[in-house]
């Protein structure tokens, strides 16, 4: 019996000293709640000394919010399941300092099923959470005014027009262009252009209240809410003093220059009850004030929705086009900047009208989505695609992983999964070969369907990516919960790179947190060699864009367009390599 009471002392002996020497932090706890044992990181992180800590509640080191949901809500959980899983603390050091964690945690019970202790792992996420901060900033507010950008006007005005409709008020969209704004960059350069648009923003802000945003949407374009009137004279009256003040001279580069704005003006719930239609009205607005020789503003009226009936027009054509094979797919390469190797292909959607000529995307796909014509042509894309893809491996082009835009609608439908894997089975593409394209807004209207469905797509060996990274969500905290391969930074950041410090920021942020998560990126839109060179400095894995290839027609891959590939792809990383 002593002996063996000796050996498990010694076992016991040994198993603390492995806990309190292993490199992370970790800590146990007794049924009460109060620390058992805890590891050197985990003191070394909040500055406490052993003897400090030991038999004091966990809770204690928690902050107010916390400890509060712990005790109310965690603590009972993980008492009556045994364990849980990645829970969000903020914990605070001993000089007062907040870190943010996760707790990881799993239960030991007696002989009686009761918990006796617990073993738990804490992540310190604090640098990450702060990255994401900033990555959120960054994303939502222009780095030239400080003011809301495009993505937080339009929350911004959701969460008006909910309260709005709530309080039955009123809400104002007044769209602000500036005159001859491009005439000032010309003339005058873009530093002054810019001091123009600084002093514009800090003029507006002084014009409104405290419950109204002032918003730059664009290069000379200002969007303002006006929360809630009392008379509907308000938003004439304030249309009259934005005219006047931003008609005051202007200092720049010590001379006085005059400039005008055309306002245009919708209001909720007259002129629309969501915040695109209430955006794209005021804008309509604003063009007839420009045509009413500017320097003016004009309220939305039916007579002025040209667009609409262009637009009912357009999905005639579209309905037109695909009965009539129309459409077609080009194919975009992406080069893999480690080996200069071709690392897969984007299928993009074309339509050649045999009156007007080559359709945008972004003119007819919007449409697709609000006509529900997507979900056809959608099917379409991924079959043509992935036959295509099978048909070059057939044919003894070098495999390459194919990647496949997906729309909302799509995603949402129940059975969108099946849809894919049938796709698959018909046109004998192995699923290791597709990558399922999808923006962050499209997983995010969803959260748990979105989870579900990836997961689906996952187990069966397809590849996934967030598409435009960056102009969303882009959260740390929802990221890891999804299991994608791979993030598209959006082009509008990478066509910035060696113009925009901000945006550059953002792009580095972006590859940063990627390898923090093992994902791999690839930049989309690259066009010049500055660009290639920072992104290529920064490890960002995969390209895509003119500097490397144009997108192309099907039949134009052929061996010989697959060697001129492969030689422009060794030749331009062994250029920048050097």
């Amino acid at each position: 019996m002593k002996i063996r009471s000796r050996r498990r002392s010694n076992r016991e002996r040994i198993y603390r000293e492995l806990f309190r020497k292993t490199p992370v932090m970790m800590h146990s706890i007794d049924r009460q709640g109060r620390l058992l044992e805890v590891s050197n990181q985990w003191l070394k992180t909040l500055g406490y000394t052993r003897h400090e800590v030991i038999g004091t509640p966990l809770v204690r080191f928690f902050s107010h919010d916390s400890r509060q949901r712990a005790e109310e809500s965690v603590l009972p959980l993980f008492f009556r399941q045994g364990y849980v899983r990645d829970v969000p603390y903020q914990m605070i050091t001993k000089s007062g300092e907040p870190i943010d964690v996760l707790i990881s945690a799993v239960a030991e019970r007696d002989r009686h099923g009761r918990v006796a202790r617990s073993m738990a792992g804490i992540v310190d996420i604090t640098a990450h959470k702060k990255m994401d901060e900033e990555i959120q900033r960054l994303a939502h507010y222009d780095h030239l005014t400080g003011q809301p950008n495009r993505l937080l006007f339009h929350d911004r005005l959701k969460q008006a027009l909910a309260q709005a409709h709530r309080e039955h008020r009123k809400v104002g969209v007044v769209f602000i262009d500036l005159d001859r704004f491009k005439w000032v960059n010309d003339t005058l350069g873009h530093a002054m252009g810019d001091k123009l648009l600084q002093i514009v923003a800090q003029r507006l802000t002084e014009c409104v209240r405290d419950c109204d945003t002032v918003a730059r949407v664009g290069g000379d374009e200002f969007v303002i809410i006006l929360y809630g009137f009392d008379t509907a004279s308000e938003p004439t009256i304030f249309a009259k003093r934005f005219l006047q003040v931003l008609a005051q001279p202007a200092k720049l580069n010590g001379k006085e220059f005059y400039s005008t704005v055309s306002i245009g003006v919708a209001i909720y719930p007259l002129d629309g009850e969501d915040d695109e239609t209430l955006l794209r009205n005021a804008d309509i607005a604003m063009y007839a004030a420009k045509e009413m020789g500017r320097n003016n503003f004009q309220f939305y009226s039916a007579e002025m929705n040209i667009q609409a009936k262009e637009k009912l027009d357009l999905e005639t054509r579209l309905r037109r086009a695909i009965e009539n094979n129309e459409l077609s797919l080009a194919y975009q390469p992406q080069l893999n900047l480690t080996t200069g190797q071709i690392a897969g292909v984007e299928a993009l959607l074309r339509w050649h009208d045999p009156e007007v000529g080559m359709i945008p995307p972004s003119q007819f796909i919007p449409v697709a989505e609000e006509t529900g014509l997507i979900i056809p042509l959608g099917e379409w894309v991924l079959k043509t695609a992935c036959s295509q893809a099978k048909e070059w491996q057939k044919r003894g082009f070098s495999p390459a992983r194919l990647a496949v835009n997906v729309s909302s609608l799509q995603f949402k439908r129940i059975d969108f999964v099946e849809m894919v894997e049938a796709v698959l089975k018909e046109t004998g593409l192995d699923p290791g070969f597709l990558e399922i394209e999808l923006t962050e807004s499209i997983i995010m209207e969803d959260v748990k369907d979105a989870i579900m469905t990836l997961a689906d797509l996952k187990v069966r060996g397809i590849h996934l990516a967030i598409d435009d990274f960056g102009t969303g969500y882009s959260s740390l905290i929802y990221l890891k919960h999804f299991p994608f391969d791979r993030i598209k930074i959006a082009q509008e950041f990478v066509q910035a790179i060696a113009r925009d410090r901000d945006q550059e920021a953002i792009v580095e942020a972006i590859i940063f947190m990627a390898s923090s998560l093992e994902l791999n990126v690839i930049a989309e839109g690259v066009e010049t060699k500055a660009q290639l060179d920072f992104l290529r400095k920064r490890k960002c894995q995969d390209m895509q864009g003119f500097y490397f290839s144009h997108p192309i027609e099907a039949l134009a891959w052929n061996p010989r367009f697959e060697e001129s590939l492969a030689r422009k792809g060794s030749s331009l990383i062994s250029r920048h390599v050097q």
